[in-house]
């Protein structure tokens, strides 16, 4: 059992509504009140962003959070039960979008938590239709809150984004929305703190993290990047924006074309780092195919 000092909510409340003697007359009047507050101990850090990312989300449209179409993971409808789980464990998702022949035929969504049924009983033929959820397209025009509000009627997790076109555009989930309240959400599938900083992948790809300080990078990529001016990856990137980019932000920079994988309203946690000759390679052999 907890030791912490039980809140009293009462007094919190009590000294929270004093704020509004005086009545703010717009939302950026709200803020600026929340924001005085915080500097006088009324409201600590954390709890006046999360004020303020719930004032946000009517603001925020499902475009600017969304999964993009070509970062999806799905499972395909005729895929055998190995191969599905396979894409479950290496992902460490719970919800994938199930398709047809292409990207645009979102036929349903497989819950994780469902394949373990077939597994817990494998006399069983296996036929994917009779574990898919049924599909909620969403325009790219929709608020989070409005959105927000729908996932906690339907009880639905995840929807699937579609453009003007009635194209697939991307898909959202609710982890997504809450995060932009309370900003990031790790789980046992994220990058540890103990975990190797620069992963190498195919193709001249490689995942940084944004805390990798600029000697260790430099090391690795034979650079000579300023370490007096920049301690941290993070830090050179979010300079080289001008602002702190948001997931799926690109820039170049150095010889590579970086990507923003994660990132919240405070910081930027991981990168993606492909070098531009790379990319060029493999537009020349897309192209020749």
């Amino acid at each position: 059992m907890s030791k912490d000092k039980p809140i009293n909510y009462k007094k919190w409340l009590t000294r929270f509504s004093s704020l509004f003697s005086n009545e703010p007359e717009d939302r950026d009047a709200l803020i600026e009140i929340l924001r005085n507050s915080e500097h006088r101990n009324l409201l600590d850090t954390d709890a006046l962003l999360m004020i303020e990312g719930a004032l946000h989300v009517s603001e925020i449209q499902v475009r600017d959070i969304m999964i993009p179409r070509v970062q999806m993971i799905v499972i395909e409808n005729d895929a055998v039960p190995e191969d599905i789980l396979s894409v479950v464990v290496e992902s460490g998702h719970s919800r994938f979008p199930v398709v047809g022949d292409t990207k645009d035929e979102i036929v349903g969504i497989l819950l994780a938590k469902d394949l373990l049924h077939y597994y817990a009983n494998p006399k069983k033929n296996f036929d994917i239709k009779d574990m898919m959820r049924a599909t909620v397209f969403i325009p790219e025009s929709k608020r989070l809150n409005v959105l927000l509000r729908e996932f906690r009627t339907s009880r639905n997790h995840m929807a699937i984004v579609i453009d003007e076109y009635t194209g697939v555009a991307g898909l959202v989930t609710i982890e997504d929305v809450i995060e932009e309240i309370i900003g990031e959400i790790e789980d046992e599938h994220d990058f540890e703190e103990d975990e190797t900083n620069i992963n190498t992948h195919d193709n001249d790809r490689y995942t940084v993290k944004a805390l990798t300080t600029t000697d260790e990078f430099n090391e690795y990529f034979e650079t000579d990047i300023d370490h007096d001016e920049y301690e941290t990856v993070g830090g050179l990137v979010i300079n080289a924006f001008g602002h702190l980019p948001k997931r799926g932000e690109t820039i170049e920079q150095m010889g590579f074309n970086i990507k923003v994988l994660r990132a919240d309203k405070r910081r930027v946690h991981l990168l993606l780092f492909t070098r531009l000759n790379a990319e060029q390679t493999t537009d020349d052999t897309a192209e020749s195919d």
